[in-house]
């Protein structure tokens, strides 16, 4: 069979995650939500045209929340049970007539491109295919009373995974058969696969595609993605405009009430470019202006949220995550205190990052200088950021 490039995934998250406290799949790991993650490779995958969700139906709104910017078809209500809810996620793909689907755990939040490349090549192949992982440590078999019976060979032994890939048409009709005949009772989607008469075939997996079950898979996760960003770089910023006319000024995405405005070519919010400034200053990057020069006419007045949510893409393209921003805001007026909080809250907004990495303060320059005449305002910022080892940018 040729190499087929109708090939659809049915994401099933409607689980309700009793061992990891929670539905896990909405629980973020590495900064984003697990589903965001497991979808992710999916939606960007090239040989991929459709990724069809299967949720619980009070997941509705954090479901949207986690995924949003991710192509996907409108999601299937899940069944009492995860076969239940697959047969849920094919019977919405009939419409589309896909010659291959990828069946995949939400669960699973580090599916990588090569693990989902070789599905699509190993269902088109064989018809029915999944990806498994050596066994290394020895297997005991156990009876009721907890005593052991019986010591498989573990060179035979192997850890199946997700995504598991098959022919469309034969695994709907596995499915259907399954449910007509009641049997409810299978563990994944190869089992109703060997029960139906179809030959499933296995391919390479990846030992890191692995599940989230308990809270401590969380926690073990966590720790080793930090351990891939062990490049942690700090870069600072400053910034500072001119007051004119006006009766107002923005100051970290905040529109403040005051008797005047900024000079600025843009909003002239020096808070906000003191810390893309510093964002850029750590990727070694450039500066605000080499990113957005004064001289641009379609930068006339514009909303400085949009050059910090810049900064912030080009620190998730590098693979890298914001560890903290500071802004220290330098005028004797308006006074930042009473907005403290709401400034905070503003960056956290557009950062994506939590409100408990960034911080805002004031200071005032004792009546000295042009901000202590109250001619204008100035911004120093810091931002730390952490990016992937590589120890090619590594001199000896």
């Amino acid at each position: 069979m040729a190499k087929s490039q109708r090939t659809a995934v049915v994401l099933v998250a409607a689980g309700r995650g009793l061992r990891a406290g929670g539905p896990k799949q909405y629980r973020e790991i590495g900064g984003q939500p697990v589903i965001y993650r497991a979808m992710e490779a999916f939606s960007r995958h090239p040989d991929v045209f459709a990724v069809q969700p299967v949720v619980n139906p009070d997941d509705s709104a954090m479901f949207t929340a986690a995924v949003a910017g991710l192509k996907h078809e409108p999601p299937a209500n899940g069944g009492a049970t995860r076969q239940g809810s697959v047969l849920a996620g094919l019977e919405a793909l009939a419409k589309h007539q896909p010659d291959i689907v990828l069946i995949h755990d939400a669960a699973r939040p580090f599916v990588s491109e090569g693990v989902i490349s070789r599905a699509i090549d190993a269902a088109s192949r064989t018809g029915a295919a999944i990806p498994v992982v050596p066994v290394t440590d020895t297997i005991k078999l156990t009876g009721a009373s907890g005593n052991v019976e019986d010591t498989p060979d573990r060179a035979r032994l192997r850890i199946a995974q997700t995504p598991q890939s098959f022919r469309f048409d034969v695994i709907l009709e596995a499915h259907r058969r399954a449910a007509k005949d009641g049997r409810s009772d299978f563990t994944d989607d190869a089992a109703i696969a060997e029960w139906a008469g179809l030959t499933v075939a296995t391919f390479e997996g990846d030992v890191a595609n692995m599940k989230l079950t308990t809270p401590e898979d969380f926690v073990r996760e966590e720790a080793r993605l930090a351990a891939q960003l062990g490049d942690i770089r700090t870069g600072t910023g400053y910034d500072v405009h001119a007051f004119g006319e006006g009766d107002h000024v923005m100051i970290c995405g905040v529109r403040v009430p005051h008797s005047k405005g900024f000079l600025a070519h843009s909003d002239g919010d020096v808070g906000l470019h003191a810390l893309v400034d510093a964002i850029l200053g750590a990727l070694a990057d450039g500066d605000i202006g080499s990113h957005f020069p004064p001289s641009d006419a379609k930068w006339k007045g514009a909303s400085s949220d949009q050059f910090l949510k810049y900064a912030i893409e080009r620190v998730a393209q590098r693979g890298g995550r914001v560890a903290n921003l500071e802004v220290t805001m330098i005028c004797e007026r308006p006074k930042i205190g009473p907005l403290r909080d709401t400034m905070r809250a503003r960056i956290a907004e557009i950062s994506g990052v939590d409100i408990s990495r960034v911080a805002v303060k004031a200071t005032t320059s004792e009546r000295l200088g042009f901000t202590g005449r109250e001619e204008g305002i100035a911004a120093t910022a810091s931002a730390t950021i952490r990016l992937p080892f590589n120890e090619k940018t590594w001199s000896v």
